[in-house]
């Protein structure tokens, strides 16, 4: 039985054509046979007869028809997981080819918010920056919206932000959860006590900001009356701390960006731990791109360490 199985296994390999599963993945990813037509610039029979041939081939059907479109069988969710893969590895020939023969080089463009801790992206850096050094690495630092504009326009190639909705001409590979947390310097004078009530600080004076406010912050400062006192603006997550940290404001700050100076006694987290706002922070890239090998290296060794992670 299992020396059938292995020449059926063969002969599958050897007779079936590969155009057959680009078609089939085409038909799924625009919900029906006429419309992948129009996408391919094919005649609609053509399409039809491609399907047939690969359900002859797998020897089941794949797709039932109807007239709002087509769904997939248990056979065709399987088969569509199969020929993804198989479409990526043909997509990533020419990357892995570079670089087993060490032919690498180019820019890697990366747009990212201020402020941000990533021990993943960090490490990514680190190993693709050993593995690749012929390759320059541009960092730029924006406010999140900004991150998002500049990925959509071609400006940059990768970035990593927040985002309040989804766009869909973009990837979101999740990197971290960031908890915000709200600061006071060692002078104010709520210094060492925590607050239940965010109503008691609408008369305090806040360091904001602003475009790199993420909306969960700005939701909840609308929501209590809070920073109608601005006594600080800072566009930059390093430099809204340092006003805090010198007392010009108590302000929102991630976490783990104000770690050090919280260890060091210098600002203090207002809010009981288990009501921090949190949000995803993502790795971004454009859904439909045309990365040179240099980017899609970068983004691959990201993602590695990323799930790897997760898994753990």
């Amino acid at each position: 039985m299992a020396d059938d199985t292995r020449m059926t296994d063969r002969k599958f390999a050897s007779r079936v054509d590969w155009n057959l599963m680009r078609t089939f993945v085409e038909i799924v990813r625009a919900g029906g046979i006429g419309a992948a037509a129009r996408q391919l610039n094919r005649q609609q029979p053509s399409i039809s007869a491609a399907l047939k041939r690969l359900e002859d081939h797998v020897g089941t059907t794949l797709l039932h028809r109807s007239a709002s479109g087509v769904e997939m069988t248990e056979a065709g969710k399987a088969m569509l997981a199969l020929c993804e893969d198989m479409l990526e590895s043909v997509r990533l020939m020419p990357h892995q080819v570079a670089q087993a023969t060490k032919r690498v080089a180019g820019i890697v463009r990366i747009q990212i918010i201020s402020g941000l801790v990533s021990p993943e992206f960090d490490e990514a850096i680190a190993s693709f920056h050993r593995r690749h050094p012929a390759i320059h690495i541009e960092i730029r630092v924006s406010p999140w919206r900004q991150v998002l504009d500049a990925i959509e326009q071609g400006e940059v190639e990768i970035g990593v932000g927040y985002d309040s909705s989804v766009r869909g001409s973009l990837l979101y590979e999740p990197l971290v959860v960031e908890r915000q947390q709200l600061y006071c310097s060692r002078s104010n004078p709520y210094f060492g006590y925590r607050v239940s009530r965010l109503q008691e600080l609408g008369d305090e004076g806040f360091v904001l900001t602003g475009d790199d406010e993420i909306e969960i912050i700005t939701h909840l400062r609308r929501r209590y009356r809070l920073g109608s006192k601005v006594n600080g603006l800072a566009e930059d997550i390093n430099e809204a701390r340092r006003l805090i940290v010198n007392g010009v404001g108590i302000g929102f700050l991630p976490v783990l960006a104000a770690e050090e100076e919280v260890r060091r006694g210098r600002l203090w987290p207002l809010l009981h731990a288990d009501v921090e706002p949190a949000c995803d922070i993502f790795l971004l890239a454009r859904a439909e791109p045309a990365r040179d090998t240099a980017t899609q290296l970068f983004w691959d060794e990201v993602l590695r360490r990323v799930r790897y992670q997760r898994k753990a």
